[in-house]
């Protein structure tokens, strides 16, 4: 799904489990819809458990720390999940790219 935030001008985007916790989260900013956050869930699990997870956090950002049944005020945007792939892999492919 994604959700479009007017305050920021951000687009976030957003892969689920079947109890609606997030597990990938990307989040775009602007016009030029510029990536500043591509997370995964699972990714920032081994970084916590490795003691990387500062360097993770400011490559890739966090995903949403609730499950989106208890979020408000959000009305999503249903997205297939090719659509969704299309969108992590472009973001993921940008920030890589910023930090070589």
């Amino acid at each position: 799904m994604r959700c479009y935030w007017d305050e920021e001008d951000v687009w976030f985007y957003f892969e689920v489990d079947a109890e609606g916790w997030v597990t990938r989260q990307v989040e775009l900013e602007g016009p030029a819809l510029t990536p500043i956050a591509a997370a995964s869930l699972a990714e920032w699990q081994r970084a916590s458990d490795t003691g990387r997870l500062d360097e993770y956090d400011s490559r890739f950002g966090v995903t949403a720390e609730l499950p989106v049944s208890v979020w408000e005020g959000h009305d999503p945007e249903q997205l297939t999940s090719d659509v969704f792939e299309e969108v992590w892999v472009s973001a993921r492919w940008q920030i890589t790219a910023q930090a070589s």
